[in-house]
């Protein structure tokens, strides 16, 4: 059974987070996600009062995004804020444009490369994988996808699988969910606005409002373990909107 979680990068323009959480504690939700801005730079005891404000607001954070150099370089740092925040499963989320690989050989060497950040968060018994967008549906010269590569580098990682990025990468989210269905731990909701709309959210759009065949995803996405359904919109103009909208829709599928 997949609950419905909502990823706080959605609201970084909407501070203050406790007020965020009060917000999406009345729209229903039950769970967070954090993100790397949320807790990088804060001290212990500014992440022990984001725990308090989650705890005031009846919201649980079983997911969280830290960066590949944080996982690098302060892995007990990131054990140490998921066990605080009662974190179960952590996902690296991004690369730069300027680091990311341009070839099959690096997309591999990344994939071992999180193989191994991965392995102190595995070890303590918690998940770990990669979250996606888009340029990692592009093809590469040889006419591979990085994807492909990045999973053959990092044989234990897990996906959590950010649908509307695949659609943006110009890819099939069916045939990916078919094809690494199985490695699937996470979903991120989102949804595309129809072509020339939403400009100032950048094409995005609440979830059941636009053009992601949610409805039908929802039931191939049933057969993989995923356990969490998170909703996202990269640049909302209204953060209670979104949160209503969209938990209304997931809570149908």
């Amino acid at each position: 059974m997949q609950t419905v979680s909502f990823q706080l990068y959605s609201a970084r323009n909407f501070q203050p987070f406790a007020e965020v959480f009060r917000i999406l504690s009345d729209a229903g939700y039950s769970e967070v996600e954090g993100y790397s801005a949320l807790y990088d730079t804060l001290d212990d005891a500014a992440i022990q009062q984001v725990k308090a404000d989650l705890d005031k607001n009846g919201l649980t954070m079983p997911t969280a995004h830290f960066s590949l150099e944080t996982l690098e370089t302060q892995p007990q740092r990131v054990l140490d804020i998921c066990r605080t925040l009662g974190i179960a499963a952590v996902y690296c989320p991004y690369l730069l444009p300027e680091h990311r690989p341009t070839d099959a050989a690096g997309w591999h060497a990344l994939g071992a490369r999180l193989q191994k950040a991965g392995a102190p968060i595995r070890e303590a018994g918690l998940v770990f994988g990669w979250h996606n967008h888009d340029f990692e549906f592009f093809a590469l010269p040889d006419g591979t996808v990085p994807l492909d590569h990045l999973f053959a580098g990092g044989p234990d990682l897990t996906w959590e699988a950010d649908i509307a990025w695949i659609i943006r990468g110009g890819a099939d989210p069916f045939a990916w969910i078919q094809k690494y269905g199985s490695r699937i731990t996470t979903v991120h909701v989102k949804d595309i606005a129809p072509a020339g709309e939403n400009a100032d959210e950048d094409g995005w759009a609440d979830v059941g409002h636009g053009t992601v065949p949610w409805g039908d995803l929802a039931k191939a996405l049933a057969g993989t373990p995923a356990r969490h359904f998170i909703v996202e919109h990269d640049n909302p103009s209204d953060i209670t909107r979104l949160a209503t909208r969209s938990i209304a829709t997931v809570k149908t599928f």
